[in-house]
């Protein structure tokens, strides 16, 4: 693992010195900075699990370079601080883009130590679009509705179908926001992040982001760098991939971790008896895609939709044994309800799920440059389908939009820092979303940081999430800034949990959401 590390860091290096100037328009505006921001009017919203959370809103400019047009409302979560000693807010993001974070808030105060949780601040937000704040966006709440057309284009009818799909997605979202997607941007949810800190009153933020909130966090920090007090990075987008190349990039990984998944069931052929080799197990799964191409199951679960339903298990292990049930379900006695609802709880896409699609886009596809050929998106995704055919035209049709979206792209954010304090980054090496590689790129670009590697696992967001080892490097972090002292490409080693265990007999079929905070991050960020 170190030497690939190694040698990634290598490759990282030569790349960050042929990046491109951060864009025109990525620096702070002056206009922005001179306008006070109001102070939020914290109201009490706590909640069984999380008693002392407050909430607020506060109003920031739609653009940031005209601080006195158009205001939006950013919703905001907050755990107070208790202890004398106080080190300020502590923002925390759980990706998407699209993800909201104002349940976040409350489960990071409340995992960490308390006596860390205590000497923060510790502040949810839903970005620009999301969720509570407003305008949130939905610009087709039926575009996920089953049964959608084979995500593999294997017919020209197919592929028009899918296209039809995506085109009438950006067409909506260019006629319901036309005046609201040009500020749906990395960089306007950074500057938003400025905004909540001189609401607060606080001279400088720590900054806890996972996933997407990776770069988002690297972004606030470029913009920002004299601000940032301390800096959390877990499950790492590489910056120098956004975000045409990053989604080509998973798809090899998903499909890893998806034959890890077949793995672990030849495994348990005892529980499931779909077999005891991987491969044989990987081919029931495709035999059971194509019969479900032919024949939804309960006229809900198709083949994409199997894809849906089986892409969380790349992102998290601990939903496993559900998917395998089901699995094991459908082909060993032709019961499809299991199947069923496993889609409902882990694939299907409700409001909320509508409204983080929406952003996610809108946030994509004006993030940084998409092919505007589809030639060259057809010819990319099928070389990259006969290396890893289980999620990329799934995948490929879920950034589509972007090929046809209604705004101008920016050119993408050179987030390579040398003016920060250590920042702590946390990697899997097997992790499905956001690949190794990524990790790797981002230590190289940020100067001083530091790297703690949970070596074999392949989840995707790692600390408060069970692991002792990596949540001492996190805790020790945000206590007093002790970061690991390594030498070479990795600071510091984490052994992987364990693989779940199948369910028991009286289990049900995907009832429990996996734990809290992977029900939180949610899929595709």
């Amino acid at each position: 693992m170190r030497k690939r590390a190694a040698v990634l860091c290598g490759a990282a290096v030569v790349v960050a010195g042929a990046l491109t100037a951060v864009p025109a328009g990525a620096s702070p505006s002056p206009a922005a900075e001179a306008v006070p921001a109001a102070k939020p009017a914290w109201k009490k919203c706590g909640t069984t699990d999380h008693p002392t959370l407050q909430c607020a809103s506060l109003k920031v400019p739609l653009d940031h370079a005209d601080p006195g047009g158009r205001q939006i409302t950013l919703a905001l979560s907050r755990v107070p601080h208790t202890a004398k000693t106080h080190q300020g807010p502590l923002l925390v993001n759980p990706g998407g883009p699209g993800g909201s974070g104002l349940t976040l808030a409350g489960f990071v105060a409340s995992s960490l130590p308390k006596k860390v949780a205590a000497q923060y601040d510790v502040i949810g937000f839903d970005p620009r679009g999301v969720g509570r704040s407003t305008p949130a966006l939905n610009c087709r709440p039926d575009h996920f509705a089953p049964v959608r057309p084979d995500s593999v284009p294997s017919t020209g009818e197919i592929e028009r179908a899918n296209l039809a799909r995506v085109k009438a997605f950006a067409e909506n979202c260019g006629k319901k926001y036309a005046s609201v997607l040009p500020h749906i941007d990395t960089l306007s949810a950074a500057r938003d992040m400025d905004a909540i800190r001189r609401a607060v009153g606080a001279p400088k933020l720590s900054y806890f982001g996972y996933s997407y909130g990776t770069y988002l966090g690297a972004v606030y920090a470029k913009l920002y760098p004299e601000r940032v007090r301390r800096l959390v990075l877990d499950s790492i987008v590489d910056p120098t991939g956004v975000w045409y190349d990053d989604n080509l990039t998973q798809d090899l990984a998903f499909n890893d971790r998806h034959r890890a998944l077949m793995a672990w069931i030849a495994e348990h052929d005892a529980t499931y008896r779909l077999g005891t080799d991987p491969e044989r197990v990987e081919a029931r799964w495709y035999a059971m895609r194509a019969a479900l191409a032919k024949k939804p199951a309960g006229g809900k679960v198709g083949a994409s939709e199997l894809e849906d339903t089986f892409m969380p298990g790349g992102y998290y292990n601990g939903y496993w044994p559900y998917l395998a049930k089901a699995f094991a379900a459908y082909v060993n006695d032709r019961d499809a309800e299991p199947l069923v609802e496993t889609y409902e709880n882990f694939g299907a896409v409700d409001a909320a799920g509508g409204n983080g699609y929406s952003v996610y886009t809108a946030v994509q596809c004006r993030d940084a440059h998409w092919p505007r050929d589809w030639h060259e998106w057809r010819s990319d995704n099928w070389s990259a389908y006969g290396k890893a055919p289980f999620m990329t035209w799934n995948n490929a049709w879920y950034n589509a939009p972007c090929a046809f979206w209604p705004t101008h792209s920016r050119n993408p954010v050179n987030v390579a820092n040398g003016q920060l304090p250590p920042a702590l980054l946390f990697q899997a090496t097997d992790d499905a979303a956001t690949p190794y590689q990524g990790a790797a790129m981002m230590h190289a670009l940020l100067a001083g940081s530091r790297l703690v590697v949970e070596e074999g696992g392949g989840n995707h967001g790692i600390t408060l999430s069970g692991s002792t080892c990596l949540d001492g490097h996190l805790s020790a972090y945000l206590a007093d800034g002790t970061v690991p002292r390594g030498s070479g490409a990795v600071d510091a080693v984490c052994r992987a949990l364990p693989d779940p265990k199948p369910l028991s007999a009286k289990a049900g079929t995907g009832t429990a959401h996996g734990s809290t905070l992977h029900g939180l991050l949610g899929f595709r960020g």
